[in-house]
């Protein structure tokens, strides 16, 4: 008997449960009623997968309102697939709410979403819900030839021929999988230390220190950072800011009234980096009137522009200029349409001569000069990214009251609607990522500026580590921060360039960030398995796949019939596996045409009979 075609989906997280609903959403068209077997492995629950799973700490927040949160396409996004409209998290909520959805979810959470109105910033559990609800949604729309196996465990290797059907080796079991087609959204995994973490960690052996590296801070042995004791932590992110959270609330530490009440048992966190400051706290107020006309000097004709050209592409020379362009675009016209008191000349007039400006020109600068006369009101990329270079403060406490300030400052602006040109720059960074992820791999930089000014914590974080600050359990350390180690008194030491002079030693350090993606380092033998096997890896390490529909590449260049891959790992990574409603989310494009892909390629075999043993 001709077994029923299979595909493996390694990875139940977002971006697998995305691939499934488009598995869904396509099939009637490409696929028909035949029969087909689907297995999901991952050995944490399909849905969230490991970083949305269910049992981590109700203090973890995530850093997106309810309302900005959706796992379905609608009419902005490109795809050639059928929209198929679903809930945001607030609206899923609200569902819940009046009985029209039971989600599988313990009583604590089901409390949470009960409590939940769309401008909240949810618990990651209850975003696990969510998620579980909307990958057991997409089951529930696959046809009724498709039937689905779920492998709690691990695949360790992907093996095979082009040309025949794939193996997939999983832990703790003897035979594999056999597949038709494999689709990785393993997402984002351990690594292996580089020579740099793995010196450290040998220096902290050698001397009984704590040394943390890049880890998924729910998963870091937070237990070996004592209380009272100092702890160099390089990282100012998302990352520092769920460290902070859990080392102190997480600790038995409370927040009253604006100021932190110790329970005694915190560690004392000096945090630095390479820019010093965290990121940009997120906007706290909707949009209202006019948006501006995007994507407009970074559209499809510009990439694909981009894309014929032979040989590599510069970030610097080629890319950056367009995108700079495109956020003063962003900037400007809102600026002009909704605060035209702080303009000096007509915006036709404006928006017709920046159109016609050079990127970086004297001509540009010269015209944003003249039209906007408050040097506060134009857009400053460089001072943006790099707000303490030059910076220089004379002793550790008086940087502790100017980066106060500084956070102050941030949290004011990013909550009033007079600077809704922020918020228009952020819709500006959304739409120049749904291009430059068509790019592949353009280095890491783009993607940690992206995050500083557009994914960074609530609000209520940096008024909480405002309030840390200023009970002592947080100090700010600087920019260009650089961490040493002393063998004769076998300490770690930071200095930072914010305060010349000034040292920190302690004997613990942690890394406050996720591990690289990099294949190279990567702890995965899966992605371990697939590196060695000869798929292609760029400069950065990251796996090299078909920007049209994910398949991985040889390193001849040449597109596996049978291994398509997504994520943060592959060149195809985007922002995130779910994004805010209506902002035409790359992720979802990215999930369709693999998800069509795969399909088309499984409906050719099963219609000539080409299914291999």
């Amino acid at each position: 008997m001709t077994p029923a075609p299979s595909i493996v989906v390694i990875g139940g997280g977002p971006r697998g449960t995305g691939v499934i609903e488009r598995i869904a959403a396509n099939a009637a068209e490409l696929y028909g009623d035949r029969p087909l077997d689907l297995h999901v492995v991952d050995p944490h629950p399909a849905g969230g997968g490991r970083i949305w799973r269910p049992d981590q700490s109700p203090l973890l927040w995530m850093n997106s309102m309810a309302e900005d949160v959706t796992m379905f396409t609608d009419e902005t996004v490109e795809l050639a697939g059928p929209v198929v409209a679903g809930p945001a998290l607030d609206a899923w909520a609200e569902d819940v709410r009046a009985g029209r959805i039971t989600p599988d979810a313990d009583p604590a959470v089901l409390a949470e979403i009960h409590g939940l109105a769309g401008a909240d910033f949810p618990t990651r559990r209850l975003q696990s819900a969510y998620l579980r609800w909307t990958y057991e949604r997409a089951l529930a729309a696959l046809p009724p030839g498709i039937t689905v196996h779920e492998h709690r465990t691990t695949a360790l290797a992907v093996t095979g021929p082009r040309g025949g059907r794939q193996r997939v080796r999983l832990q703790d079991r003897p035979e594999p999988l056999l597949a038709d087609l494999v689709v990785l959204t393993v997402g984002h995994l351990d690594a292996e230390q580089d020579p740099e973490q793995q010196g450290l960690a040998d220096f902290a052996r050698r001397h009984a220190l704590v040394h943390l590296p890049p880890d998924f801070t729910a998963d870091s042995d937070l237990d070996a950072l004592r209380p009272g004791e100092p702890v160099i932590v390089r990282g100012f992110g998302l990352a520092f800011v769920d460290l902070m959270v859990l080392l102190t609330e997480g600790r038995g530490g409370r927040h009253e009234n604006g100021e932190y009440l110790p329970s005694g048992r915190e560690p004392v966190l000096y945090v630095g980096s390479r820019r010093g400051v965290p990121y940009h706290a997120k906007i706290g107020y909707p949009w209202t009137g006019e948006r501006p006309p995007l994507p407009q000097h970074l559209g499809p004709a510009w990439t694909e522009q981009l894309l014929s050209r032979t040989g590599p592409l510069d970030f610097r020379r080629d890319i950056w200029p367009a995108v700079a362009k495109e956020l003063g675009h962003a900037h400007y016209h809102r600026l002009f349409t909704a605060h035209p008191e702080r303009t000096a000349l007509a915006h036709e007039v404006f928006a017709e001569k920046y159109a016609a400006a050079d990127p970086g020109s004297p001509e540009l600068a010269g015209l944003i000069a003249e039209a906007v006369p408050d040097p506060a009101d134009r857009l400053d990329l460089d001072a943006l990214d790099r707000p303490l270079d030059g910076v220089r403060h004379d002793s550790p406490e008086a940087f502790q009251e100017a980066l106060r300030a500084h956070v102050t400052a941030d949290l004011a602006r990013r909550h009033d609607p007079e600077h809704s040109e922020d918020l228009a720059v952020f819709l500006g960074l959304l739409s120049a990522y749904a291009q430059l992820i068509r790019l592949g791999d353009i280095g890491s930089w783009w993607h940690g500026f992206f995050s500083y000014l557009a994914s960074g914590p609530p609000g209520p974080r940096l008024h909480q580590l405002l309030a840390l600050s200023r009970a002592g359990v947080v100090r700010f350390l600087g920019a260009d921060l650089t961490v040493e180690t002393d063998e004769e008194q076998g300490l770690f030491r930071a200095r930072s360039a914010t305060v010349p002079g000034a040292r920190t030693e302690a004997r613990a350090l942690v890394e406050a960030r996720l591990p690289d993606p990099s294949l190279r380092h990567t702890a995965s033998p899966l992605l371990r398995a697939l590196r060695d096997g000869g798929a292609a890896i760029t400069d950065d390490g990251l796996l090299a796949v078909d920007p049209a529909d994910g398949r991985v590449l040889d390193d001849e260049g040449r597109p596996h019939p049978r291994r398509l891959a997504l994520g943060p790992f592959t060149t195809a990574r985007a922002g995130g596996a779910f994004t805010r409603p209506r902002t035409g989310g790359p992720a979802f494009r990215q999930n369709d045409a693999a998800a069509r892909a795969a399909l088309t390629f499984l409906r050719d075999l099963s219609c000539r009979g080409l299914l291999a043993s």
